[in-house]
């Protein structure tokens, strides 16, 4: 057995070569979590680089070049840094580099809880079942609605949970016919609706759901309303 260690939570494989597994990052951070089910918790983000996506209201637009690589060692010992037990990997879409995949089984066995922002395109089949998977379902306005994958709603597991970025009244009406075709309150812990930062009244939308009855949660980005688009926020 190998172990790395630094003061905090210990990385430990049966294969030391993990170790020396690399990630291009972008950037690793430390804020309050803005959304999902742990909204508002002291949260470590580390944002991937690289997406395949190019959806018509993405804020993460510089994670998609360049960034930089790093070992998983070099991750671990950046994350002795924050007093954090929870941990978000996000991007750009962080399934989009293979390693992505044993990184987050390592963080789940250094005892972190750890949730993985992903985009419905990407394959979630060999996900740790450790992670909870924040699967973003992308909606006609985001211009890339055809890529969801749906066979990976089977998938889904009760820790898990769906996203819906809504830019407008057809993406709501949208998001509410797949919640009920693919009866997602039944298979995820939460299908969350959020309107799109600065051009959807959240208000609106609130109405919208309450007005329908819906059994969906409702959220605004809160990173946003402290911070605005500070990146690293």
């Amino acid at each position: 057995m190998a172990f790395f260690c630094m003061t905090k939570n210990l990385i430990k494989t049966d294969a030391p070569e993990l170790l020396d597994k690399t990630l291009r990052l972008t950037e690793l951070f430390y804020s309050l979590q803005g959304e999902t089910n742990t909204l508002g918790l002291p949260t470590v983000f580390i944002r991937l680089t690289g997406c395949p996506l190019r959806c018509s209201y993405c804020d993460t637009e510089y994670a998609f070049y360049g960034g930089k690589m790093h070992s998983f060692a070099e991750i671990n010992q950046q994350l002795q840094e924050y007093p954090a037990r929870y941990i978000t990997v996000t991007g750009g879409e962080p399934l989009a580099q293979p390693n992505c995949r044993p990184l987050l089984a390592m963080l789940c066995d250094a005892g972190y809880h750890v949730s993985l922002e992903t985009s419905g395109a990407m394959d979630i089949s060999d996900i740790d079942s450790r992670v909870s998977v924040v699967l973003d379902l992308k909606t006609p306005a985001s211009k890339e609605c055809e890529k969801n994958r749906y066979a990976n709603i089977p998938l889904l597991q009760s820790n898990d949970q769906v996203k819906f970025v809504i830019c407008n009244r057809e993406d709501y009406e949208w998001a509410k016919q797949k919640t009920a075709e693919l009866d997602l309150s039944s298979k995820v812990a939460d299908v969350w609706f959020s309107p799109i930062h600065g051009d959807l009244s959240a208000t609106d939308l609130a109405d919208w759901i309450i007005e329908d009855g819906l059994q969906v949660r409702f959220q605004v980005q809160l990173h946003k309303l402290l911070w605005a688009d500070e990146p690293g926020r």
